[in-house]
C-alpha cells in the first residue's frame, strides 16, 4: 500500500454541552470563589481572613524571614506556628497586637528551633468569607457578566469551544497516525527510539516533580521498575517517530514551509503558555530551539492538510 494521506476516512462525534454540565461548572466556581466582605463592626473571629504586617524578634533582635507586609492569614488555618493565630482572635482593624510564641523544637530553621519569639503585628483589615448565592451578584463579581443568565451562556460557549477543540485535535491525531501507518519504508533507528523513550521519561519526571514525587516513588506505587517503564514506552516512542517521518514526507510532497510569521506565532504561544515575554524567551532561542519550532509548524500544517483532505463522518452526541 503506497503512502496515503489524502482521502482518509474517520468519524467525529461532536459533544453538545448540556445544562447539567453548565450547572456543575457554575457550582465549582461558586465553591472556589468565596465572597469577601470587609468587617468593620466586630473583632476578628475564627475563620476570618486578616490582612496584616508583622515583624519577628528573637532575643530582642529582628530575625531574617520573620517580616512581612500585607500578608493574608485565615484564623484557624494552622498556617503559622502554633499559638500565633489564636492571639489574633479579638483584634480589630488598625490595631497593633504583640504575639508571643515559641518555635517548635523541630523547626526547619535550626537557629530558631525551640526559641521564644515576639511578633509585632498590625492588623489592616478583617474579612469574612462566605459562599455566594447563585444570582446576578455572583455573575458580576466572578464572571464579569451583568446577569447569571449571561454568565451561564458564556460558560456554555466556553465549554462547547473546549469540547470542540479537543474533539478536533483528537481527530487530527487519529488521521496523522493513520497516514503514518501507510509508510512502508519506515524503519526506526534504535538510537532515535532510545532518545524518544528518554524524552518520555523526562516528561514523566517533570510531571511527578510538580506533585512532589520521584520516578522511584512512582515505581513503588505502581509495582513496576524504571526499566519496565522504558520498555512500555518504546511502542509509543516508535509511533511518534513514525508520525514525524510522515510529517516530513507530507511537507516534502506538498512543499510545506515555516514562514517567519509561523515561527513568530509559535513563539508567542510558548510565551503565553509559560507566562514569559519575548525578551525572556530570546536567550533560549538557539539553532536547536528554532528547529523544534519549525517541526511544530510543519506538524500543524501537515495535520491540517490531512484533516482538510479527509472524509469525516460527523455526528452529534448529547450524552
Amino acid at each position: 500500500m503506497p503512502f496515503t494521506y489524502r482521502g482518509l476516512k474517520a468519524d467525529l462525534s461532536r459533544h453538545r454541552v448540556q445544562d447539567a454540565e453548565v450547572d456543575r461548572q457554575l457550582e465549582r466556581l461558586r465553591q472556589q470563589t468565596p465572597k469577601i466582605t470587609p468587617i468593620l463592626d466586630r473583632p476578628a473571629q475564627q475563620g476570618d481572613e486578616l490582612l496584616l504586617d508583622y515583624a519577628g524578634f528573637c532575643d530582642g533582635n529582628q530575625f531574617e524571614g520573620g517580616t512581612a507586609e500585607r500578608q493574608t492569614l485565615v484564623l484557624g488555618s494552622g498556617t503559622f506556628i502554633p499559638g500565633f493565630e489564636e492571639q489574633l482572635l479579638g483584634a480589630r482593624p488598625g490595631e497593633a497586637v504583640t504575639v508571643r510564641v515559641t518555635f517548635p523544637a523541630q523547626y526547619p530553621a535550626a537557629e530558631l528551633a525551640g526559641k521564644a519569639a515576639e511578633f509585632r503585628c498590625t492588623v489592616h483589615e478583617i474579612r469574612e468569607k462566605s459562599a455566594y448565592e447563585l444570582g446576578d451578584e455572583f455573575a458580576q463579581a466572578v464572571g464579569q457578566c451583568a446577569t447569571l443568565e449571561e454568565m451561564r451562556e458564556h460558560l456554555r460557549r466556553s465549554l462547547q469551544d473546549y469540547s470542540d477543540e479537543r474533539g478536533e485535535l483528537d481527530l487530527q491525531d487519529r488521521l496523522i497516525r493513520a497516514a503514518a501507518a501507510t509508510l512502508e519504508d519506515f524503519a526506526p533507528d534504535k538510537a532515535a527510539v532510545d532518545a524518544a523513550v528518554e524524552n518520555q521519561m523526562e516528561t514523566l519526571r517533570a510531571q511527578l516533580a510538580r506533585q512532589g514525587l520521584t520516578v522511584e516513588m512512582y515505581c513503588r506505587f505502581m509495582n513496576t521498575t524504571e526499566d519496565q517503564l522504558r520498555t512500555d514506552a518504546r511502542p509509543e516512542a516508535e509511533e511518534v517517530l513514525r508520525v514525524q517521518a510522515a510529517v516530513r514526507r507530507i511537507a516534502e510532497l506538498e512543499h510545506l514551509e515555516a514562514s517567519q510569521e509561523d515561527i513568530a506565532a509559535v513563539c508567542a504561544d510558548i510565551c503565553r503558555r509559560n507566562g514569559m515575554t519575548m525578551e525572556q524567551l530570546r536567550p533560549h532561542y538557539d539553532a536547536a530551539f528554532e528547529a523544534a519550532v519549525v517541526r511544530t509548524v510543519l506538524t500543524k500544517k501537515a495535520m491540517q492538510l490531512v484533516r482538510d483532505a479527509a472524509s469525516v463522518a460527523e455526528t452529534v452526541s448529547q450524552a
